[in-house]
């Protein structure tokens, strides 16, 4: 029973990208295109989590 429950979950995972995969090249070929400054305005964000997270961690110890 295990089995047949690991190859319907593998088959569910195939049929979910074989549906996905039109979208994601209509993405690809006509998404937004990153500009110079989009890069900070989502590294800046990141970096601001992590120093939280970093800080909780220290405040447990």
């Amino acid at each position: 029973m295990e089995l047949f429950l690991k190859i319907a979950a593998a088959a569910a995972m195939i049929l979910l990208l074989v549906y996905l995969w039109p979208t994601f090249k209509h993405w690809q070929e006509h998404g937004p295109r990153a500009k110079p400054g989009d890069w900070m305005a989502a590294a800046v964000p990141l970096a601001g989590v992590v120093l939280f997270v970093v800080l909780l961690v220290l405040a447990v110890r």
